[in-house]
């Protein structure tokens, strides 16, 4: 995979709840991650997976961020049928987050993940990190792990909690640039 693609994709996209200069300066979206580990993950702040999953990431981050770990957090509402599971704009979902978990992902704006309408990044994810049985996303909170040269190492479904990824972000933070 070519590193170079993986962070292209960035280009399009807004960090909702970080106002930098990197807002304005479209080509500066993909030194945020260059050199980082990375994970990528669909959010919904009312799926049953919320609380766990948001907790869990927040100590990672909180764990690793110095040694390079960032949090990319797509919010979906693709999931839930009649139940909508993100309903809040943006900002409400970042107050959200914030207010209940004390926690500040890269968060960006709404994405489709699946279907025509799904975001180019989320339609390369999933060609570059099969599911078991489909490449769809299954549901919220689905993990894909990046390493420091933006390859996609793995995908890891909503009920691998984030904590058990510790082990393999460790090592791809021990790895050399």
């Amino acid at each position: 995979m070519n590193s170079y693609l993986l962070y292209s994709l960035f280009i399009t996209l807004n960090i909702v709840n970080k106002s930098t200069a990197l807002d304005d300066d479209m080509s500066a979206h993909k030194t945020i991650y260059e050199g980082q580990v990375v994970i990528i993950v669909n959010v919904a702040s009312q799926c049953g997976f919320t609380n766990n999953h948001y907790k869990e990431l927040k100590e990672l981050q909180d764990k690793y961020y110095d040694e390079g770990l960032r949090v990319a957090a797509f919010p979906c509402n693709q999931f839930g049928g009649q139940v909508i599971q993100e309903p809040a704009c943006e900002l409400d979902i970042s107050n959200f987050i914030k207010t209940k978990f004390d926690y500040e992902p890269d968060l960006y704006a709404k994405v489709n993940v699946n279907g025509a309408n799904a975001h180019p990044l989320w339609q390369f994810l999933q060609k570059e990190q099969s599911g078991l049985f489909v490449d769809a996303i299954k549901w919220n909170f689905t993990k894909f792990l990046i390493d420091r040269e933006g390859h996609v190492v793995k995908r890891f479904g909503p009920t691998t909690s984030p904590s058990s990824l510790a082990s393999v972000i460790k090592h791809l933070l021990s790895e050399p640039l």
